[in-house]
C-alpha cells in the first residue's frame, strides 16, 4: 500500500513554511494553512495537490458564475457581508474573464483589413487633382501647338509634397520656441526625414539632422518612425492596444467606482464595496458579450443584439438588488451612471491610446 504524505510518520513538529510550532496531530499549520508533512515531493504528490486545488477552484468558479449570471447583485451583497470562501475573488475573476473575452474578440474579429492612414499632403493633393479634373481644360496657342495649362498645373501640384529640407529648422532656432511648438516641428521633420531616408536608428538620424543626441530627441524620432508604421498598417497598433485593454479597464474601474460612491453617498456602503460591485458587473459584461461573440461566429449576427438588450436590464436589476432603492430612484441613477460611464470611457480611451502609443 502506497504511503500517504499525511501519514503520522511524515508529520513534523515545526511548519516548514512559517516555522510555527506544531503537534503530531496537526494535519495543517494553523498559522499559514500549509500541510504538515516532511515527505519529499514525488510525481504523484505533485499532481494530487494540483488537481485538488484545481477542483476546489472549479467548485467556486461554477458557483460564482451561476450566482453572478442568474442572481444580479446577490454575489456582491454576499461578498461584502462576509460570505467569501464559496466565491472566486472578484478581482482575479475579473482578470480571467476579461482576458478570455479579448482572446475571443481577437479570434472572431481582426484589424488587419484597416486601410492605411493617408498623409495630409496626399489628401490635399487628391482634392486638388479632383478639383482640377472637374474644370474645363484651358488651352493656350503656342508656336508648338496648343498647350494645356491644367495639365501642367496638375503635374506641378503632384510634385508639391514637401521634403524634410523645406521644413527643416536648426536646433538653435528650435530652442527659441515653446516646448510644445518645438516638439511638434521636430516630430514633423523627423517624420518627413524617415519617409525619405528610411533610417530607423535615432542616433544616425540626429547626426544627419545636426540635432543633439538627447534621450528626448531619440524617443521623439522613434515615435515618428512608429507613426509612419502605424499609418501604413493601423491594424498592428490596434491589436497591440486591444491586448492591453483588460489591464486598462482594471485601472479604470476604481475611478468609475468613485463616481458610484458619490452617487450613493447616503447609502451605508464604503468605497471598496462599490468597487466590488463594479468589478462584478464588468465581469458579467465580459461573460455575456463573450458568449454573444461565439454565438455570432457560429450562427447569424443576432446574439450581439440580444446581449445589448440583456445587459442593460441585468445592470438595472443588479443596482436594484444591491442598493435596495425604489424603482424610480434606481432608473434615474442607472441613466446617470451610464452617462458618467461613457464620458469617463471616452476620456480614458483617449488617454490610453496616447499612453499606449508613447510606449509602443
Amino acid at each position: 500500500m502506497a504511503s500517504n504524505r499525511f501519514d503520522l510518520k511524515y508529520r513534523g513538529t515545526k511548519c516548514l513554511n512559517c516555522e510555527f510550532p506544531l503537534d503530531k496531530s496537526d494535519r495543517y499549520c494553523p498559522n499559514c494553512g500549509q500541510s504538515n508533512s516532511t515527505k519529499k515531493l514525488k510525481f504523484d504528490d505533485f499532481f494530487s495537490e494540483f488537481f485538488s486545488g484545481l477542483l476546489a477552484y472549479d467548485s467556486r468558479f461554477q458557483r460564482t458564475l451561476r450566482v453572478l449570471l442568474f442572481s444580479p447583485g446577490k454575489i456582491s451583497k454576499d461578498y461584502i457581508r462576509g460570505k467569501r470562501m464559496c466565491y472566486a475573488n472578484p478581482f482575479r475573476f475579473y482578470l480571467s474573464s476579461s482576458i478570455i473575452f479579448f482572446l475571443i474578440w481577437g479570434f472572431t474579429n481582426s484589424f488587419d483589413n484597416i486601410q492605411p492612414i493617408p498623409d495630409a499632403d496626399e489628401v490635399a493633393r487628391e482634392i486638388e487633382k479632383d478639383s482640377i479634373d472637374a474644370n474645363i481644360p484651358k488651352l493656350v496657342a503656342t508656336p508648338m501647338g496648343n498647350l494645356n495649362l491644367d495639365s501642367i498645373t496638375q503635374k506641378q501640384k503632384q510634385r508639391n509634397l514637401k521634403s524634410y529640407k523645406e521644413i527643416y529648422v536648426p536646433s538653435g532656432e528650435l530652442d527659441t520656441l515653446s516646448y510644445l511648438k518645438a516638439g511638434n516641428k521636430k516630430f514633423n521633420i523627423f517624420s518627413r526625414f524617415y519617409k525619405e531616408k528610411s533610417i530607423r536608428s535615432a542616433e544616425t538620424a540626429m547626426d544627419s539632422l545636426s540635432y543633439p543626441q538627447t534621450n528626448y530627441n531619440h524617443w521623439l524620432y522613434k515615435k515618428a518612425v512608429d507613426w509612419n508604421t502605424v499609418k501604413n498598417n493601423p491594424g498592428l497598433f490596434f491589436n497591440y492596444f486591444v491586448n492591453k485593454l483588460p489591464f486598462i479597464i482594471f485601472f479604470y474601474l476604481p475611478v468609475f467606482a468613485l463616481f458610484i460612491w458619490l452617487l450613493y453617498v447616503r447609502r451605508p456602503f464604503n468605497y471598496m464595496e462599490h468597487l466590488i460591485f463594479a468589478f462584478h458587473v464588468q465581469t458579467t459584461f465580459f461573460i455575456v458579450y463573450a458568449l454573444a461573440l461565439l454565438l455570432d461566429y457560429v450562427f447569424e449576427n443576432w446574439a450581439f443584439t440580444i446581449a445589448n438588450l440583456i445587459f442593460p436590464f441585468y445592470l438595472y436589476k443588479a443596482m436594484r438588488n444591491f442598493y435596495e432603492q425604489r424603482r424610480v430612484k434606481t432608473i434615474v441613477k442607472f441613466a446617470l451612471l451610464n452617462f458618467i460611464f461613457f464620458i469617463l470611457a471616452g476620456v480614458a480611451t483617449i488617454i490610453s491610446i496616447l499612453a499606449s502609443f508613447a510606449i509602443y
